[in-house]
């Protein structure tokens, strides 16, 4: 299958499963990433965790070849279709981590940047080279880049095409760590650092930082009075507060 679910311990994993092609994000494989966040969302997992198979490359982009046959009205609806697969990882309830093992490049980098972090094997390499074949990104690279690590890095990189190593993109925000090792067992311990915390509070707290850059500060923090409000109403900020002050650990049910 050119995408794998699978399960380990709390965490749903998506493998991206062409090494041949370098897990290049051909058509099809943009519909079975669909289907795959829907078992996700339907399962009782934790967090999300994309990679690709094989040691060369986390997604190394679009399948070229489809790009070729397409008329422009066909080509913007194949842009549009895999911006809305992307984008439901936004409002997923649990949180996605993309976890880099080689190339991820065009739409294997706008895959990444549509996860809530990114993890990398010091050899990972992440670009948005589409300029270089005389075109623009299409899977949202050039809206989440920008958000992720300011205008100026990100115009750097999308008019150049160039390629940052894990070093850079760690420096720049790109990635969240940098992974020595097995990049699987080292993205668990890095994912347990939330999937410990009330998935119901870390919504919230995801919906305030993610729409921070589309308000004003006024309105931004009406917004984060509201959800903090709204926090501290839920079962899981009582049990918080209670672990708190008896000085035990805190038992979230995600409520």
């Amino acid at each position: 299958m050119p995408v794998e679910f699978s399960r380990r311990d709390e965490f749903a994993i998506i493998t991206l499963n062409r090494p041949e092609a370098l897990n290049a994000l051909a058509f099809s494989v943009v519909e079975e990433i669909d289907a795959a966040i829907d078992q996700a969302a339907a399962s009782d997992a934790r967090a999300v965790i994309f990679t690709g198979a094989g040691d060369k490359a986390f997604c190394a982009g679009a399948d070229i070849s489809e790009l070729q046959s397409l008329n422009p009205v066909d080509f913007r609806a194949q842009m549009r279709r895999g911006q809305s697969v992307l984008a439901r990882l936004d409002t997923l309830p649990i949180i996605s981590i993309a976890a880099i093992n080689g190339f991820a490049l065009g739409g294997g980098m706008e895959l990444a940047l549509a996860c809530n972090f990114r993890t990398a094997l010091p050899g990972a390499r992440m670009g948005l080279p589409e300029i270089k074949l005389g075109a623009v990104p299409g899977y949202g690279g050039t809206q989440r880049l920008p958000r992720l690590v300011g205008e100026g890095q990100a115009l750097e990189l999308v008019m150049s095409g160039r390629f940052a190593d894990a070093e850079e993109a760690l420096r720049i925000g790109l990635v969240n760590r940098v992974i020595e090792g097995d990049l699987m067992a080292g993205t668990f311990a890095f994912a347990r650092e939330f999937t410990s915390m009330s998935l119901a509070t870390l919504r919230l707290a995801r919906e305030a930082v993610t729409g921070a850059l589309d308000r004003t500060i006024a309105d931004g923090l009406k917004v984060e009075a509201d959800l903090a409000a709204l926090s501290f109403s839920l079962e899981d900020a009582k049990e918080g507060t209670s672990a708190f002050l008896e000085k035990r650990k805190a038992v979230f049910r995600d409520r």
